[in-house]
């Protein structure tokens, strides 16, 4: 019987797709899904007369695989991978692979790895990103978690996966969950970059009175510039589509977004770290406000608020809004960098940042060329800590400041949202505010919980108590942070 490179186990877009991927490659794929119906239609239709073999059991598709096995899981993250699991332990023996490809919480992909590696076995999880297309032509691929399984899977996962400039968009990332770690950060900051692109959307359609053929036509254009994206490539594309009777079909759309869940991740682990990811957490934020259309919808008519601007200079808006978005940018990235720099302190791992910024340079959903400005970044310094302090970036990010302050100041003054853009300014003034407002923080905690200061004038880490009142004693509660 032929035995199969791989098996693949979950047959939805995700599924289905990088199994064509696989054997388009070169690859003999055996198939397996939960309601095996589908596994027979699948087969028999659109995998018809190709190297895919379809399983009616897990037993049955363990013995199609080639050793040592590897069977990769594209199902519902959660309690469906634990169960898959277990239900194919049973089947296989020391030294088989098994991969999970879904968008698990890095934590359950860390478990799991010590889990399966105490039966003998070893374990990845892997992100993948890239939709449906992507599964299909090459997609940003992240594995992570026993790196003795890392040999064996790297020729099919590095074939499959997007490639620019003739290199990889797959590379090893770490042990235990450091791979679903790099997606759930990959994912945050497309929170933030979709949260960015929509308010300039806002800007655009309240300020200025653009239509969406207008809008679409400027970031068709600027996807030719410094911003040239997946994203803005797409924004062009929806804002010219048009519904059954000719109109924009974006004027139809509810404005409600949903989301599931890794933007949430990323921000707690942010919080866990005392890493501050405000721009990313705003975009969360705001996705949360804007599921509330009927509460949002009741406010707008009892807190009301009518301003008209007066020669506005529609060139000079969007100048300065092309800017502002790219400066807001810069500062996303910097966030998730500086939250993968502190995880990776915590766990151990050694992450290759600018390989990282390689592997997300095609195939995923924020691919960008500016990627390839962050990759240049951590070559040059791979110990950089903070993105906005490499050369070009503080460049960068210096000659816009004025526009994007200029346009938050705008949308301010004309009451339209935009907490991306502004949560991403004020991290930039925090970040170069040499003196900060902290040390009143510090006498306040100071003086109701006897938390303790430093002092200019002495050397950090020493800590001091005031007793402000005269009547609280001169007994401190230590120093911690939590």
């Amino acid at each position: 019987m032929k035995r199969a490179d791989i098996g693949v186990i979950g047959l939805a877009v995700m599924g289905e797709n990088l199994v064509m991927n696989m054997e388009s490659k070169g690859f003999t794929v055996a198939v397996y899904n939960r309601t095996v119906s589908r596994v027979d239609e699948f087969v028999s239709g659109r995998a018809k007369g190709l190297n895919i073999l379809g399983a009616s059991s897990l037993e049955e598709l363990c013995g199609m695989l080639k050793k040592p096995r590897m069977v990769m899981l594209m199902v519902k993250a959660g309690q469906p991978v634990d169960d898959f699991i277990e239900l194919l332990l049973p089947h296989l023996e020391t030294g088989d692979i098994i991969i999970d490809g879904g968008n698990s919480h890095f934590p359950d992909t860390a478990r799991r790895v010590k889990y399966v590696e105490g039966k003998g076995l070893y374990f990845i999880g892997t992100g993948v990103s890239g939709g449906e297309e992507g599964a299909l032509r090459g997609p940003s691929i992240m594995p992570g978690g026993s790196p003795q399984a890392w040999p064996h899977v790297s020729p099919i996962l590095q074939d499959i996966s997007a490639k620019v400039d003739g290199q990889s968009c797959c590379d090893w990332v770490g042990e235990g969950g450091a791979g679903h770690f790099v997606k759930m950060v990959h994912n945050g900051i497309e929170y933030g970059d979709m949260q960015l692109i929509s308010e300039v959307y806002q800007i655009m359609r309240d300020l200025l009175g653009m239509t969406p053929d207008e809008m679409s036509d400027v970031f068709a254009q600027w996807n030719r510039g410094e911003l040239e994206s997946y994203l803005i490539e797409i924004t062009a594309d929806i804002l010219a589509k048009k519904d059954t009777d000719g109109l924009p079909l974006i004027d139809r759309i509810l404005d409600a977004a949903g989301q599931k869940g890794t933007g949430k991740w990323t921000a707690q682990s942010a919080l866990d770290e005392g890493v501050p990811l405000t721009l990313i957490t705003e975009a969360v934020f705001a996705r949360s406000l804007s599921s509330d259309k009927e509460g949002r919808a009741a406010a707008s008519k009892v807190l009301t608020y009518a301003s008209k601007p007066a020669d506005l200079n529609r060139d000079e808006i969007l100048s300065q809004l092309r800017q502002a978005l790219y400066a807001a940018k810069i500062v996303s990235y910097t966030q998730g960098y500086l939250l993968m720099r502190a995880a990776a302190k915590t766990y151990g791992w050694n992450l290759n940042y600018g390989g990282i910024a390689l592997m997300w340079r095609g195939g995923c959903i924020i691919r960008s060329v500016f990627l390839g400005k962050i990759r240049e970044a951590f070559r040059q310094d791979p110990g950089l800590e903070n993105l906005m302090l490499d050369p070009f970036f503080t460049g960068e990010v210096t000659r816009a400041q004025e526009a994007w302050r200029q346009i938050c100041s705008a949308a301010a003054l004309a009451g339209i949202p935009a907490p991306a853009l502004f949560s991403g300014l004020a991290f930039y003034d925090g970040v170069r505010a040499e003196r900060a407002s902290a040390n009143l923080l510090q006498a306040q905690r100071d003086y109701f919980g006897a938390h303790t200061y430093e002092r200019v004038d002495r050397p950090r880490g020493e800590f001091f108590h005031t007793n402000w009142t005269g009547e609280g004693g001169n007994t401190a509660s230590g120093t911690y942070n939590a």
